[in-house]
């Protein structure tokens, strides 16, 4: 989404559009983004259960 999808084929965005993009898929890419090789879990939601397991 974030390298082509969200720009292709389009007009130029406003960077106040292009930046609340970029949020948008920041925010998916890190907390809704789920993975089978971190056990079906998010990346932040991995990362904070490793820390926690770690202490």
């Amino acid at each position: 989404m974030l390298k082509q999808e969200g720009y292709y084929g389009e007009e130029l965005k406003p960077y106040e559009k292009l930046k609340s993009i970029i949020e948008e898929y920041m925010h998916y890419y890190n907390n809704k983004r789920i993975k089978v090789k971190i056990a079906g879990l998010s990346p932040i939601h991995y990362r904070t259960q490793t820390s926690q397991s770690a202490a």
